[in-house]
């Protein structure tokens, strides 16, 4: 089984696996048992964005602070349970901008079909899943990037294969999670399709966790950044600067992920990943 998740600036998909059941649950309520918020001290500032309008300053008291954290708590909560749900797979990232004129959008559809959303790519990942017959859902920001009004709810997919997040980083939680391999046979894999701010700070957010070996995955986890058209050609030039710089190691960046100029190097690569016929 697979899920799509609902990208950043739109949409992100992830396709599940059937494996994902009772380890999963027991590193769910491991997770979730370790959320304990305490009161902080002093004064603490907030994004507004985050929580409800406020008329006076007085009304940023800690008991409110706490209410905010407790909100946050459950949305993680519900995030793991929706990934509990459905099970873990392919989690995809990129531009809620790319419709279905764009050229990557069409690439984008056969990747998914193949290796078993939102507008834009997103969009593309959800169909091409769905066409293959496999189990779809994900996770949605309320506002996406480029609009003006919130969007709560998907147009075609069962509300409750996905979850519309308020917080970008019970958002997150979610998207990591859902990538991970608890078990050997687990396949499952983070896909970079072509994207903007929002594709760039979640590919960059699992990159550092993966470097750093904090993903929390029990078994190493498939990397793939899809260049079509060269499309990261700049990113991929700029990593060669910070190695002429000294801030990366020789080759460090490019072990951690593998760059796919097409569909066909992608599907290789995942093949040869899982030892696949």
């Amino acid at each position: 089984m697979g899920v799509s998740l609902f990208n950043f600036t739109g949409w992100s998909a992830i396709r599940l696996n059937n494996s994902h059941q009772k380890n999963s649950m027991k590193k769910m309520d491991k997770q979730t048992s370790k959320f304990k918020f305490l009161k902080p001290r002093g004064r603490v500032f907030m994004c507004k964005s985050e929580f409800e309008e406020r008329t006076s300053p007085d009304e940023q008291s800690l008991d409110n602070v706490v209410d905010l954290f407790e909100k946050v708590k459950k949305e993680i909560q519900n995030c793991y349970a929706l990934i509990h749900k459905l099970g873990r797979g392919v989690v995809y990232l990129g531009s809620s901008r790319m419709g279905p004129g764009h050229p990557h959008y069409m690439q984008t559809v056969e990747l998914a079909r193949e290796a078993r959303v939102g507008p834009g790519l997103m969009d593309a990942a959800t169909k091409g899943a769905l066409q293959a017959k496999k189990p779809v859902g994900g996770f949605k920001i309320g506002r996406e990037a480029g609009e003006w009004t919130t969007s709560q709810f998907h147009p075609y997919l069962p509300s409750e294969t996905y979850l519309t997040c308020r917080f970008f980083s019970a958002r997150k939680h979610g998207l990591v999670d859902a990538a991970m391999r608890c078990a050997a046979s687990d396949r499952t894999a983070v896909i970079a399709l072509p994207g903007g701010v929002g594709t760039l700070d979640e590919m960059f957010e699992i990159l550092a966790l993966i470097q750093l070996e904090r993903v929390g995955s029990e078994h190493p986890v498939p990397f793939l950044v899809m260049n079509y058209d060269l499309y990261y050609s700049k990113l991929l030039a700029f990593f060669d600067d910070c190695e002429d710089w000294g801030t990366v190691s020789k080759g460090e960046v490019g072990s951690l992920w593998k760059v796919c100029n097409g569909n066909t190097e992608a599907l290789e690569y995942l093949r040869e990943f899982y030892s696949c016929s």
